[in-house]
């Protein structure tokens, strides 16, 4: 292990990214089996959440008990952290009596604090800045169903986000071309575009950016936070919603992902997330299984 964190991607090698999803995969067929697995009895994770969860919850809790785990969960507001204890002598707190915590938080800057000050792994729940967990899950669902995504060419329509952000890493780690498609003030992070600058192509222009792709990405226009400038956000992002004339220039056989939740009619139409291509809820569902591997690499 090169990292005892999981803050973005890059804490990780290729390799054991890997190592990863061919886990996680491993791991769901075991649990389709009803075969248990209880690598992690009598280990503990800390969940601190500082913004409302559905996926995120209810793998990393689930995926705790499944292995034989406990969690704890944490709601910042509810805890000394809400009434301004600094973030150091918290994460010398809750680190010296659990085995591992999650965290979900608005500023990246605030997990890697902790994890500075943490002595059990830390990892990101979703920060403003990255989601690593759910690029996980996404490229596991690619490999379950195209049997892998290095060389697979892949468009992100929609905001230069967290989970735009992970990608972008993921596609200079598992070499594959991610076109990122946004409307003009909405680009991704730069020092995240200069990191990667090598594997992705920028643009303005949805149909560009989907042209002969394998998959399509986008996620909510407005995402937690953010919910005053939805208005705002919805007249900026007027064409780029993935419909069917989006994906009609993909390759025909494209697959479709969205972390969720949507908002059908917005980012994307009901047509297009109802239809076979889509794979969001098999990529939904593989949160719980990516977690478990995740877990399992980080605590054991």
């Amino acid at each position: 292990m090169t990292s005892s964190h999981f803050l973005s991607l890059d804490d990780l090698s290729p390799v054991e990214l890997v190592q990863l999803i061919d886990r996680a995969i491993e791991l769901k067929t075991m649990s389709k089996k009803g075969i248990a697995f209880k690598p992690l009895a009598e280990k503990s994770l800390a969940m601190i959440f500082s913004k409302s969860s559905t996926r995120t919850r209810l793998s990393f809790e689930l995926g705790m008990q499944q292995l034989g785990g406990v969690c704890i969960n944490l709601n910042a507001s509810d805890t000394q952290i809400g009434r301004g204890e600094p973030l150091e002598d918290t994460a010398k707190v809750i680190s010296s009596m659990v085995d591992g915590v999650m965290i979900r938080c608005d500023a990246h800057d605030d997990i890697t604090i902790f994890a500075q000050n943490s002595s059990v792994p830390v990892i990101n729940g979703l920060t403003d800045l990255y989601h690593p967990c759910q690029i996980l899950a996404d490229l596991q669902t690619l490999q379950e169903l195209r049997g892998g995504y290095q060389g697979c060419r892949i468009a992100w329509i929609g905001d230069g986000n967290n989970v735009c952000h992970s990608f972008m890493n993921a596609a200079r780690l598992f070499g594959f071309h991610l076109n990122i498609a946004t409307p003009v003030g909405y680009e991704p992070n730069g020092g995240v575009v200069a990191a990667n600058n090598q594997s992705i192509s920028l643009s303005n222009d949805p149909k560009e950016a989907v042209r002969n792709v394998d998959v399509v990405v986008t996620d909510t226009w407005a995402s937690m936070g953010q919910e005053e400038e939805k208005n705002i956000r919805e007249a900026a992002f007027s064409g780029f919603c993935v419909d069917r004339n989006i994906m009609s220039l993909a390759h025909k056989e494209a697959l479709f992902l969205h972390c969720l939740p949507a908002y059908r009619g917005s980012e994307v139409s009901a047509e297009v997330i109802d239809s076979k291509q889509s794979v969001v809820f098999q990529e939904a569902e593989n949160r719980l299984h990516a977690q478990k591997s995740l877990l399992e690499f980080l605590l054991v």
